[in-house]
């Protein structure tokens, strides 16, 4: 699938020997991912035409003499999507040339060098791992190695290899609720959570894929908001180094939207102890919400150390293993209604709040989706160093079919990025559940950075588009019933 990249803005510097060159600046998922030069961009795109042929999409080609300023814009625009189309083909993204550039241009961007430094990550229930990692170390990296270290209660730190080592910290809780993190612990004979945080993670590589590195924010009062998810080739050190915002974090959580593919983890005691921290977790902070006679249940298989009935239950409570997004705007029923959204299970879930406050439960199913994008309504005002982040003016809009007719929604959200994620996400379950049930069909599923193919008359292809210049205006359609995916102009 596509990933947001976007160059909104780009700046004239001098260069050595007197003149002046552009330099881009490349956004992923709303926050900037470098500032690269169209040179730079040129032999990379060289290195990965010499592994990769010509299925490499078209690159803009260079100019010998001065750039007008309609031309500049359009090399803008065609970089922007060369950056979005390269991204599509998963034996590119796990290639060295491709992963190796762009660490490069990210510890460049930042000032950062290669070097040894220490990155706490935080499990659901808000305790935390020390790893000692590299500065160059990937988020694919990271996870590995979180996933295979050891981990201990005390200051001590027991060696991953040659250069990582992670140990416990014992840190306040994002929050205290009926469900405490604390009930956890108090497990016996196994302490099987326990094994999690103060002995051994231990997940299995073939599971990685259900689990990411997430950028959080967390707040004094125990809230917390879920950013973005780091892709794989992202830098976790220098993406937390460089974001502008107060009390971010770097946090391990599950990365599926359909619960019942907490089935398939269920054989791996690490990745139940983390899916379940990570249900206590949602619970306590209502994201998912059990009825009274349920949470008393779930209450009653805490105690009692029950896992698998817990997570069992789960399944039954409403917007289990949903991802909620902070309070935002919508104009569904009308412009400037409040809303909160949970994302999961196929479907958008809103809980609308209308002009007499009272609340309007909405729910759009993701087969009835056609396409939606994401734009980017404000203006970047400072040339010399750009903002960090594209997360203040920021919409989604979707193509829904209601009535037989098609109607757009929009939603004003900082969290637009992470919505069309987790839209993307759900339409990448779907299309692995329809090769399973239709084993003629052929779908390209990118599973823990690798490719998985399932055999069809027809390829598919997937991907939403971002929008920077609301004068601009691009969709990517997708049909969910069919799988079918195209991009045209409006």
């Amino acid at each position: 699938m596509k990933m947001h990249f976007c160059i909104p803005v780009s700046q004239q510097r001098p260069d050595a020997l007197g003149g002046r060159y552009v330099l881009y600046s490349v956004y992923l998922d709303g926050f900037l991912f470098c500032k690269v030069r169209y040179s730079q961009l040129h032999r990379w795109n060289e290195q990965l035409r010499r592994v990769f042929g010509n299925c490499l999409p078209p690159f803009p080609p260079k100019y010998y003499l001065a750039m007008t300023a309609s031309m500049a814009d359009e090399r803008r625009d065609q970089l922007e999507q060369y950056l979005q189309n390269v991204t599509m083909d998963p034996n590119m993204l796990r290639s060295d040339v491709f992963v190796d550039f762009l660490k490069l241009v990210q510890l460049d961007t930042f000032s950062i060098t290669t070097e040894k430094a220490s990155l706490d990550i935080f499990l659901p229930d808000g305790r935390s791992i020390k790893v000692e990692i590299l500065t160059s170390d990937t988020a694919e990296r990271v996870l590995e190695t979180v996933s295979q270290g050891n981990l201990q209660t005390s200051d001590k730190k027991v060696p991953l290899s040659a250069s990582y080592n992670c140990h416990l910290e014992n840190l306040e809780p994002w929050s205290k609720g009926q469900l405490t993190h604390r009930a956890i612990y108090r497990w016996t004979p196994a302490q099987r959570v326990a094994e999690v945080v103060s002995h051994k993670i231990g997940l299995c590589q073939e599971l990685l894929g259900y689990f990411g590195l997430f950028l959080i924010r967390s707040y004094k009062e125990g809230k917390l908001s879920v950013i973005k998810k780091l892709v794989d080739f992202e830098l976790p050190y220098v993406s937390l180094r460089s974001s502008e915002v107060e009390n971010f974090k770097v946090g391990l959580r599950k990365w599926y939207l359909d619960p019942s593919l907490d089935s398939r983890l269920m054989d791996c005691r690490a990745a139940v102890d983390l899916i379940y921290v990570q249900a206590i977790q949602d619970i306590e902070k209502e994201w998912a919400k059990p009825t009274e006679v349920q949470r008393q249940k779930l209450e009653a298989l805490q105690k009692e150390g029950n896992q698998t009935k817990f997570l069992e239950l789960s399944q039954e409570v409403w917007h289990y293993g949903y991802v909620q997004l902070d309070p935002c705007t919508c104009d569904y029923p009308e412009p400037g209604c409040g809303t909160v959204l949970s994302v999961g299970n196929d479907e958008i879930s809103c809980c609308i709040t209308l002009p007499d406050n009272r609340t309007r439960d909405v729910i759009f199913q993701m087969n009835r989706v056609k396409c939606w994008q994401v734009t980017f309504l404000g203006t970047l005002l400072d040339t010399d160093g750009p903002q960090q982040t594209l997360n203040q003016n920021l919409e989604l809009r979707f193509q829904y079919s209601e009535e037989s007719h098609w109607q757009w929604f929009v939603i004003y959200t900082k969290q637009a990025f992470l919505l069309s994620s987790c839209l993307k996400k759900m339409i990448s379950e779907k299309m692995v559940k329809l090769a399973a049930e239709n084993p003629e069909m052929q779908i390209e599923v990118p599973e823990q950075g690798k490719s998985k193919k399932h055999h069809s008359q027809q390829s598919q292809k997937d991907y939403s588009s971002f929008l920077p210049r609301k004068s601009k205006i691009k969709t990517a359609e997708v049909d969910c019933g069919l799988g079918t995916i195209k991009e045209e102009g409006l």
